[in-house]
Parts: structure tokens; sequence; C-alpha cells
């Protein structure tokens, strides 16, 4: 009962992203359908995880295609609720907060699907092929502490490739993360950690402009220059600026300039690794950054960056580290979760072909434009309730670990009761808590009142509401 009391406690603080109650208590449904489905077979598995109606199916759809759905406001809300129920378990440097940004392919085979094109994969896994169609998006993340591990509570994620309304539109996937970060609401500053596609002034200068830092790899082939120092007397004209010029790959030749100390990455124990520190202009910014040099004894070398000047490179390293846990959530919400499973076709889209790339729109018509917005607005307010149910079995997993392994009521190979319950064993006490709850809501609930007629008493005769 507690799991579910607290839960619906959360999600009802959503309430005013929705224009109309009806359609807040849909996305109510599905955000528990979300939570306690047994397979992941798009909609349909909805309809199986509450006991619904068929004709549920179609109200389902409507729901995610529904105008009544400020999306913006959602994940806004959504963003200002993970702050306040995680705010003692947030990981913080010097009072800021950790988000952690990466890109997901989400594979899609519909040739009547906006925005699906050919994406190129980096995986070195044998389970992915080199090229595949799919949904580009962008995730951002927030870094709390659970017991004994750490999670990466997702905040949003937002397709940001695939159609393109202007030919004007010179917005690039680092311009589109930003926006995305700007659109979560935030009242604090905050470090971004981010890999080294995100190294860049395009996005390291805005977080500064905002009090904020980036921290992420840069790649091996990157140069830096130390300060000029004038000697001499100085001429006419701008000072000069840069120094010596330093390949940044080079540093590791010389291994003298290297200090051991024990390694902070998360799981390791008894490791030592060799760092080296030095504060050094970076030419896209202009200005001086603190790079990291980093020799792992099995993992290899890597460069980090860092324009937090004062921050310690130990703890830099420690932060970059944990970056892998936004993998570890995409596993999650494609695999638990399946926020990414959406299979919304468009029957008025033009076909597109195996192979093809951008879906280029500024020559269609108008309406034709508008009705592709809103198919991108049904994927993503799936991905938006996928992520947001995400959230709260983390919640639900770091507040009630005994009680949702009291109730997980199955059988797992590793189970460690000392720590905090994964998403899917939290989800799976959900489901097992589900028909409890159902028989013991309040006659005079509005949830209760609006899921009555809506269940199919042949397919769960043993839960019957009460009348």
């Amino acid at each position: 009962m507690s799991l579910w009391m607290t839960w619906l406690g959360v999600v009802w603080q959503l309430r005013d992203a929705f224009t109309r109650q009806r359609t807040f208590l849909w996305a109510t449904v599905i955000l528990a359908s979300f939570s306690v489905r047994g397979d992941l077979a798009g909609v349909s598995s909805f309809i199986r995880a509450h006991w619904l109606v068929p004709s549920c199916y179609r109200r389902l759809l409507d729901a995610f295609h529904s105008q009544g759905v400020d999306l913006a406001e959602l994940r806004k809300r959504w963003t200002h609720i993970c702050l306040k129920i995680f705010a003692s378990h947030c990981v913080k440097e010097s009072g800021r907060i950790i988000l952690l940004a990466d890109g997901i392919k989400a594979p899609k085979e519909g040739r009547r699907m906006p925005g699906v094109k050919l994406l190129h994969q980096e995986s070195s896994s044998n389970s992915k092929p080199e090229y595949v169609m799919a949904h580009s998006c962008q995730a951002v993340s927030l870094l709390v502490r659970s017991e004994g591990s750490h999670f990466a509570v997702p905040l949003s994620s937002q397709i940001h490739e695939g159609v393109v309304f202007s030919n004007r539109d010179r917005r690039t996937l680092l311009d589109k993360l930003l926006s995305l970060i700007e659109s979560l609401g935030l009242n604090e500053s905050f470090y971004l950690v981010a890999d080294a596609y995100y190294a860049s002034r395009k996005i390291a200068m805005p977080l500064l402009e905002l009090g904020s830092h980036l921290i992420s790899r840069v790649r091996s082939n990157a140069i830096a220059y130390e300060q000029y120092i004038q000697t001499g007397r100085r001429h006419r004209g701008r000072p000069q600026l840069y120094g010596r010029k330093i390949s940044l790959k080079s540093v590791f030749k010389d291994r003298s300039y290297f200090t051991v100390t024990a390694s902070p990455i998360y799981g390791e124990s008894g490791v030592n690794i060799l760092v080296y520190a030095r504060d050094l202009i970076w030419r896209p910014l202009r200005s001086t950054v603190k790079f990291i040099w980093v020799i792992h004894p099995s993992r290899g070398q890597m460069i980090l960056m860092s324009t937090d000047l004062a921050l310690s490179p130990v703890r830099a390293i420690e932060l970059y580290g944990l970056r892998f846990k936004i993998e570890v959530g995409f596993k999650q919400a494609v695999h638990t979760l399946g926020a990414f499973g959406y299979h919304f076709w468009m029957k008025a889209m033009d076909k597109i072909r195996r192979g093809s790339g951008d879906q280029y729109l500024h020559r269609k018509s108008a309406e034709y434009r508008d009705r592709i917005r809103q198919k991108l607005q049904a994927y993503n307010l799936h991905i938006q309730l996928g992520l947001i149910a995400q959230g709260l079995l983390q919640y639900l997993s770091i507040t009630f670990r005994e009680e949702i392994w009291k109730k997980f009521g199955s059988w797992l190979r590793t189970m460690r009761k000392d720590i905090s319950p994964s998403e899917a064993v939290t989800a799976l006490a959900l489901r097992h808590s589900l028909p409890e709850y159902l028989l013991n809501l309040d006659k005079q609930h509005i949830l209760r009142k609006f899921l009555k007629d809506k269940i199919d008493w042949s397919r769960c005769p043993e839960f019957r509401l009460c009348a």
C-alpha cells in the first residue's frame, strides 16, 4: 500500500501540466502501466497490465496525441519534483548538482514514422549493427546517491534529428542539447558531465555564463596552449595570448609529471592510477581550463577537461567515472520500461526509404508540417512519460528498499538486499502490490471512479473492485 500511495502522491504533483483532469488521469494510467507491465509490446501491453477493456486502446493512443498536454510544462514540473524528492540524495560538488548528458539511438523500422533516419552507431558490441534506422535522441539525467550505488534519474529526452522544418535552421545537436537543458527550468548551477562529443565551445560557453561548468573527456588529438609570458618590450597591437602549443597526447610520454593516487572510480578498490593536472588555454574558449591526464593500469589512458579551475583532479575523475550511470539508465529505460518502444505510424506521411537521411519539410504544406509536429509530440510524450515512470521506480527503490525486497516475490541469481534494488525489481514489487492497492482504494477516490468502468472483469475476477 505504501508503495502505491507514495507513487500516486508524486504523480499528483504533475497535474498542472495537463489542461483537463481526464487527460491527466489517462496519463496516470499510462505511468502505472509503464511501471507494472510484463511485456513491452507497445500500447497493447498497457491494456494487459491494467486489465482494461479493448476500447481503451484507442483512448490510450488519443492520450499520447492529445493537445491537452503541455510537454514543456511537464518536463519542467518533473525536474522540480526530482530536485525536491531527491534533495537529500543528490550528488553535489561545491553546492552544484551533477547532470549527465548523452545520446541514444532508438531503432525504428517504420517507413511512415517522422524523424527516422540512417544513423551510425559507435559501439564495440557485436549485437549492434554499424548503421541503423532509428530516432536520434539526447537525454539529461540527475545523478543521485542510493544505498550502496548511484542512479541517473532521467529528467528528459527528446528526438533531435531526422526532421528539418526550415532550411534556414542551422542548429546542431549541441545547440539542441542546450535548449533541452534550458527547458528544464533549473534555478541552480550544475556540473554537466558528458563525453568527448560535447567538449565544445557551444556547450562550455553558455554553461559558464550560467555559473555552471563542464566536465568532459577530450579527444586524443586535442591541443592547448601555455599562457604567453611577455619578455622584453611590448609592441603595438593586441597583446599576445597564446604561448607554446602543446599536443595533449604527448604529455603521456613523460611520466615524471604524474603522481600515484588511489583510484576514485566507482566500484574500484586497491587500484592505483597515475594523474597529472595542468591549467592551459583552450582555444575554443580563449580562456584557461583544467586538463587532467589519467593512466589506468587496465583501462588505458584518458584526458579529461574541466572548466572549473578549482575542482580537484581526483574529484573530476570520480565524477566522470559515474557518467556511465546514464548508460545504465538507458538500458533500464529500453528493456524494463520500454520508454523508447512506441509504434505510432502516420498514414498520410510520404514513405521513407531504408538508408535515407533527414526529411526536409520546408516545401510541404502547413497542414502536413503540423501533422508531423503532432506525431513527434506523441513520440516525445511517450519517451517523457516512460522516463518519469523510471524516475518514480528509482525514488521508491531508494525510499522503500526493505519493503520492495519483501514484495519482490521472485528469484534472482544474485540478490543483494543491502543495496537499493534495480528498476526491474521495483517494478515487479509494484506489480505484485497493485491488486491490493486497487481493492483498498477509497470508493470516492477519483482514480477508482475513473477505472471502475474500464476494467475487464473477465480477465481479473479475483481483483474485482467493489461497487
